[in-house]
């Protein structure tokens, strides 16, 4: 069978065309920058040949329609079978893919307050679907269901238990995709079972969070009913005392002002005040800029406490995964956040390290350290035709 799958996020729009009896991608790419001035498509085909045009794009429906072209010049579209989709949240409905009907969108939609930066597009792509295929299936794979393992000690928060009775306002936990595709590929690599280790994912980019894995579940996760809370992220505040939000409202900022600081003017910009790149940020404190440097150091300090709180709540630590862009990338801050967990016996091999290889802890290190790229694609595929087989 062959799979179209679509990644919607706030502005871009990721797909692959995939082969799943050998799992390979025949046709992939982004649109970058929807509804922005500078906005590209690049694309991949199967030998590895790239192609970037520069074009306005407006939203989601148009880059579909731009994808679509672009996947009929490469001869592709006319061999798809199926498509899967990435929406972001699914609530406590949805544990696991599922085929879309009348009544999934109506819940993606009334779930759209809880992730308004990214269920309208996840939306936006299945309705284009269904006009441009209306005789091919749709499946919905949600970056919630992974978490909905976690214990209710883990995902209620210390509030009046009446605000989850009457809004399910609880901790539901993103990026499940990518944290259950890395801890499947690095029992792959490792030619291990999953439920015989105790596992922490760090999927770190402009997003980040890190997911405590045991015995192949998620028991706990660091975004919570929205993906602000947990780690400071590129523009997203990240755990703070909502204190702090009540106070600066009886200053006089109004509710959008504050929205914005903490979603898209707070994190690693907020902090260094030039940029939410850990590349540049890094070569900014190469260079002596004070406040780059003190927003790499909150960066890799919070992923620090992350690691040792979820150590303890797995109790003890036999996989460490880095994935992400930044996670996959950057070897200095990988060589940072680990050089305390010495008394976790966790021993980074500097060379491998520094060359990205898929494992990078020495043979003698007690914590099996890796680098996994992430492919929610490849999840996504791998979730919807099990679906559809059964």
């Amino acid at each position: 069978m062959f799979f179209l799958i679509l990644n919607s996020g706030s502005s871009s729009l990721k797909f692959q065309v995939i082969e799943m009896a050998k799992e390979e991608a025949l046709f992939k790419g982004i649109v970058d920058g929807i509804g922005q001035d500078e906005c590209f498509l690049k694309t991949e085909d199967k030998d590895g040949k790239t192609q970037v045009l520069e074009q306005k794009v407006p939203n989601h429906e148009e880059a579909l329609a731009l994808v679509l072209a672009q996947l009929k010049n490469a001869q592709v579209l006319d061999k798809i079978n199926a498509i899967g989709h990435r929406v972001v949240h699914g609530g406590e409905k949805y544990r696991a893919a599922t085929l879309v009907s009348d009544k999934v969108l109506a819940d993606i939609q009334e779930l759209s307050d809880l992730a308004p930066l990214h269920n309208p597009a996840n939306l936006s792509g299945i309705y284009g679907c269904k006009k441009f295929f209306p005789n091919i299936p749709n499946i919905a794979v949600f970056d919630t269901a992974f978490h909905q393992t976690l214990p209710a000690k883990a995902y209620l928060y210390g509030l009046p238990y009446e605000l989850y009775e009457k809004f399910r306002i609880r901790k539901y936990g993103f990026h499940g995709i990518s944290h259950q595709y890395v801890s499947q590929e690095a029992m792959k690599v490792l030619k291990e079972n999953i439920k015989d280790f105790k596992i922490l994912s760090c999927h770190l980019g402009a997003g980040a969070s890190i997911c405590a894995i045991l015995k192949g579940k998620s028991v706990e996760i660091s975004m919570g009913f929205t993906p602000l809370e947990g780690l400071m992220m590129g523009t997203r505040a990240g755990s703070f005392d909502p204190e702090i939000i009540i106070y600066l409202l009886r200053k006089g900022y109004k509710l959008e002002e504050v929205e914005e600081m903490i979603q898209k003017k707070g994190g690693l910009k907020g902090i260094s005040q030039t940029s939410n790149d850990v590349r540049e940020l890094r070569e900014d404190e190469l260079s002596g800029n004070l406040k780059s440097e003190l927003a790499f150091e909150m960066f890799v300090y919070r992923i620090q406490r992350f690691i040792g709180s979820y150590s303890a709540v797995l109790g003890g630590l036999e996989i460490l995964i880095f994935t992400g862009g930044v996670g996959e990338k950057a070897y200095y801050l990988r060589k940072r956040v680990c050089e305390p967990f010495g008394y976790l016996s966790l021993k980074l091999d500097s060379r491998k390290n520094k060359a990205n290889e898929t494992i990078i802890s020495t043979p003698d290190s007690e914590v099996t350290t890796l680098v996994i790229p992430s492919n929610e694609e490849l999840q996504i595929a791998r979730e919807s035709y099990q679906l559809l087989k059964t």
